[in-house]
């Protein structure tokens, strides 16, 4: 009969990398001395709402089994949340649920994903994101993603739209937002995915007005140009274009992707495995899409250690897989609490064949670099809202020598 691993001890880290946001990362020891690292999805200025879910849950899970995985999930949303889930408790048990993962991979003495059935390739591709934050206008985007694709990555995704975020956008904002598209695929030539990202918030008469004119640059993917939370509207833009249309960033239960497949809204779904509930939850989602001929890109703004780490087994598994996210701009400012870390080069993740999830972080690092607020998008006024007075169209875009 098989020994109870018990969790021992459960301490999450918020750690400041400088940029983007703070990442939270959570470390499960056991009493047999085993530990496993998680990490939670968080966004800029909601860190701690995540952290402090994070608080609350681990007096209730130690003394547990690690290896009743399913079990602790359904009982946290039963008994925990009282079925009123959320993003932020989802983020929270994901690291707790990676962490588990990681632990009985030690136990076992096995990669995660042999765990589970095995690899259906032996390296993930990647495309790159994060490289354009804070860029200033298309001029500097453009520069920065000529230099990305000279680093070999041969997919990169950015956001071309002018913000502030809005469902209604003047004509010179879509204006800005070709010529956007257009300068980047006169820079980096016709080899190179352009993968456009909506974030979520143009009303369908603007989407399929821009899908129709970003056809013309052969871009990748478009991803997420509705509201999702009225998955018609982007059903109606997918029915109006022959460009991939990418959705579920902003989805986070298997409920939640069903009508998406039913009303056949999306070629390509981008779930985060640190957002799910975890690896358990994105091999249900990723297994519901593949009757429905829909492909699985994990979304993955999170480190290039442990969120990555994760999302490289769970796309190992997966036989609907496409490409995986990587924010490079994470890499250097998280070299530092990283202890064991993933083979990145040249656009692909080298699977791990070490126990566990591959990878392992310095605790003692972490502590160094504490929670800190960092720059980041704030509340918009009344006076930036739709229509903008005295917005221009962009310029044409000139590569420098």
């Amino acid at each position: 009969m098989r020994n109870i691993v018990k969790i021992a001890r459960v301490e999450a880290f918020l750690y400041n990398p400088g940029t983007a946001k703070n990442l939270l990362f959570v470390r499960i020891e056991t009493d047999s001395g085993l530990h496993g690292w998680g990490e939670s999805y968080v966004s800029g200025k909601k860190e701690k709402v995540v952290d402090g879910y994070l608080q609350s849950i681990a007096p209730l899970i130690v003394g547990r089994d690690v290896f009743h995985l399913r079990h602790l999930g359904q009982v946290l949303l039963d008994d925990f949340a009282i079925r009123r889930s959320s993003v932020d408790f989802l983020a929270a048990w994901s690291a707790i649920e990676i962490a588990s993962w990681d632990i009985i991979g030690k136990a076992a003495g096995l990669p995660v994903h042999k765990l589970l059935g095995g690899a259906v390739r032996e390296k993930i591709r990647v495309y790159a994101n994060g490289w354009w934050f804070g860029a200033k206008g298309v001029d500097e985007t453009v520069s920065r993603a000529v230099e990305v694709v000279r680093q070999g990555y041969d997919a990169i995704k950015w956001d071309p739209i002018p913000g502030p975020w809005r469902n209604f956008i003047s004509r010179a904002d879509e204006n800005e937002a070709v010529a956007h598209v257009k300068a980047m695929r006169e820079a980096v030539g016709p080899n190179v995915e352009l993968l456009v990202d909506g974030h979520r918030r143009l009303a369908p008469v603007h989407a399929i007005r821009l899908a129709e004119r970003f056809a013309e640059y052969d871009i990748g993917w478009y991803e997420e140009p509705c509201p999702p939370d009225n998955i018609d509207l982007t059903a109606q833009v997918k029915r109006s274009t022959h460009i991939p249309i990418v959705v579920g960033e902003a989805i986070y239960t298997k409920e939640g992707f069903l009508p998406v497949f039913q009303k056949q809204a999306a070629d390509i779904i981008n779930p985060d495995i640190c957002a799910v509930g975890g690896l358990s939850a994105m091999l249900d989602i990723a297994t519901l899409a593949a009757p429905h001929a829909v492909g699985v890109s994990p979304h993955n703004f999170n480190s290039p250690i442990v969120g990555l780490a994760a999302t490289v087994q769970l796309s190992a598994l997966i036989t609907n897989f496409t490409i995986a996210e990587l924010f490079v701009n994470l890499i250097e400012p998280t070299r530092p609490i990283t202890a064991q870390g993933l083979n990145i080069e040249a656009g692909w993740v080298d699977l791990p064949t070490t126990p566990g999830l591959g990878i392992d972080l310095d605790r003692e690092e972490l502590l160094k670099r504490p929670y800190a607020e960092l720059p980041g998008k704030n509340l918009r006024h009344y006076w930036e809202e739709f229509p903008r007075k005295g917005a221009v169209s962009a310029q044409p875009f000139t590569l420098p020598a």
